[in-house]
């Protein structure tokens, strides 16, 4: 396996044994990326972001109306 696949399989470890944490960052880089773009991918980053929290166990964020910024 690549180095890069060896990295990412211990993130994701680490993150199935700490999702609150995970999930902290995960929500952090998807806003970050929200603000620097403008909120113009916000979809897409949503989509992103919930991929992969499931990938290590994480929680959902729910989204509604409420959650969507105004543009």
């Amino acid at each position: 396996m690549s180095k890069f696949g060896d990295l990412a399989n211990k993130a994701k470890d680490l993150a199935k044994g700490h999702p609150d944490q995970a999930d902290k960052g995960v929500e952090s880089a998807e806003r970050l990326i929200d603000e620097r773009t403008g909120n113009k991918y916000d979809a897409q980053t949503d989509k992103a972001a919930d991929a992969v929290r499931r990938s290590y166990g994480g929680s959902e964020v729910p989204r509604g109306p409420q959650d969507t910024p105004e543009r």
